[in-house]
């Protein structure tokens, strides 16, 4: 190499260098694509996660906690009856800009009307935009329980109910109660471009949204003028990588800084690995099997009694969980409070199981369709795995399962139209309170939520649903929760699987990231070395 080729070289590698030096970039191996980025039209972590650096509510959950912090709301005071709160919005909080919009005001109580009443109000010009289908709003029976919503003065909001509800300020820090641009909505209007306002996100947030390419990647930069301080790093990757094995090799070659979803088999290699980092905690979480109660002879519960029966829940745990997880008897883990420990498990017995449908009518070969999801969660490492081992259990007692599968999106959205027989699915609580699991059994109006994709229905049980959003004292909502475990045992909609333990692979340059009991990823206070 000559002298000038040498120099020419020399100062190449050092604006590769300063430019290295001065910019961050954390990429984050995400294990699937989002739906959308609109946090109110969605159910799954996935679709949460990707909206979550660009978005804030009025309520927010500490970081790496379930304990409450103010967020675009500084304050709020609660009437002595329980009935009305009153939300002082913080002021000076600017929208993030986007290539095709510039906000031209700051974040104001019209913000929170239109976020909200996009969710209930007919008359708003977004209401049907991308489905129209608000299935948390819905489920946590929200239109019944909000009366009203009105803006008091610019950054005053007061948000009136029909009954008392105890959880109603966590569940105003989950993701379906993010607030959006008002602002930005009207612009799309103005433009005949609605159908941008989910795809492309403007909020409050610590990022702003820079580039989306579907099933690959998805591009955040810092919100330099976030209300919050100007987060560590500068560039937010979501590395979308659905293969475990991919996402670790990504780890390993220092592609990616943070991970999700390891598989059990892995863990060992990846806590070995001087570089990485596991971090792990018990899951608040439940993976389960449901059975369409609807769907005969699913309506019967000694049928429902009898599959879970045949199920051998042991070998699932120790051949697929890895120890990553312990068996589940309830639907909220035992590190919850309101717990029932006094419900006993279905015994693994084929016989009984074979007994159980004798009893109730049913001639085998039986044949069914066991649904298994596309994609791991935090509270199911490997569904196909575990879907056939129950298809193998369920022969033995005369029960043909076929397996049955669909891209993720497509696999909820038939799942909450009630196409499945059987259905390998689960849940990682949003907001640390016993409803928030109990909820999604539940059926609002006499109808069975969207999330709860059995379809099951118990008037006992939602009554006591009912009673405990609306009381204050803990021992007398525990008491409630626990007959509810007892009645969702002897109902059994659905065959409780296991609560795993959640763990959380990065590099060793990874500073400040808290794993959240929530499941949720979040990047807004994280640095790297």
């Amino acid at each position: 190499m000559n002298q000038l080729k040498m120099i020419g070289f020399g100062v190449a590698a050092l604006l590769l260098g300063s430019s290295a030096a001065s910019a961050k970039t954390l990429v984050y191996c995400s294990e699937g694509s989002p739906e959308n980025f609109t946090p109110a039209l969605n159910t799954t972590g996935t679709s949460f996660d990707a909206a979550r650096p660009v978005f804030d509510q009025l309520v927010e959950f500490d970081r790496g906690a379930t304990t409450l912090k103010p967020g675009l709301a500084e304050s709020w005071i609660v009437s002595p009856d329980g009935m009305t709160i009153t939300f002082k919005l913080r002021k000076g909080v600017k929208f993030g800009a986007i290539r095709d919009f510039k906000p031209t005001r700051d974040f104001n109580a019209d913000d929170v009307l239109f976020s909200f009443g996009r969710q209930y109000d007919e008359k708003n010009p977004y209401f049907k935009v991308s489905g129209g289908k608000y299935d948390y709003y819905s489920d946590m029976d929200m239109p019944k329980l909000v009366k009203s919503i009105e803006k008091k003065d610019d950054y005053t909001i007061v948000m009136t109910l029909s009954e008392p509800n105890v959880a109603i300020l966590a569940n105003l820090a989950m993701d379906f109660a993010t607030i959006q641009s008002a602002e930005y909505a009207d612009s799309l209007m103005k433009k005949g471009k609605t159908e941008q306002f989910d795809q492309v996100p403007v909020g409050t947030g610590p990022f702003t949204f820079s580039s989306y390419q579907k099933d690959a990647v998805i591009r955040f930069k810092a919100n330099k003028d976030y209300w919050g301080g100007k987060p560590p790093i500068d560039d937010l990757v979501f590395a979308i990588t659905p293969d475990p094995t991919a996402r670790l090799s990504k780890l390993k070659t220092g592609e990616c800084q943070v991970s999700t979803f390891p598989r059990p088999a892995d863990l060992p290699e990846m806590q070995k690995d001087p570089d990485l980092t596991v971090m792990s905690q018990p899951g608040l979480n439940i993976g389960y099997l449901a059975f369409n109660a609807q769907k005969p002879p699913f309506d019967k519960k000694e049928v429902r009694q009898a599959l879970s029966m045949a199920i051998d829940k042991p070998s699932i745990i120790k051949d697929v969980y890895l120890g990553a997880g312990q068996a589940a008897k309830n639907l909220i883990p035992p590190t919850m409070w309101a717990y029932n420990d006094k419900v006993v498990d279905y015994p693994f017995d084929p016989e009984k199981a074979k007994a159980l449908l004798k009893t109730a009518g049913v001639t085998t070969p039986l044949d069914i369709d066991l649904w298994y999801m596309p994609v791991q969660r935090p509270y199911n490492p490997d569904a196909k795995r575990i879907a056939e081992m129950m298809q193998s259990d369920l022969a033995k007692i005369g029960v043909n399962a076929k397996l049955v599968t669909y891209e993720w999106g497509e696999y909820r959205k038939r799942l909450q139209n009630g196409e499945a027989t059987a259905a390998l699915f689960g849940w990682t609580g949003d907001n640390g309170d016993p409803d928030n699991f109990f909820f999604f059994l539940g059926c609002p109006g006499g109808k069975p939520a969207a999330s709860n994709v059995g379809k099951w229905c118990n008037t006992e049980f939602d009554a006591r649903l009912d009673k405990a959003k609306q009381i204050t004292d803990q021992a007398e909502r525990t008491k409630l929760y626990g007959e509810m475990q007892v009645i969702e045992h002897d109902d059994e909609p659905v065959l409780n699987i296991a609560h795993s333990v959640v763990y959380q692979p990065m590099r060793k340059n990874v500073v400040d990231y808290k794993m959240s009991p929530l499941g949720r990823n979040q990047f807004d206070g994280v640095d790297l070395k």
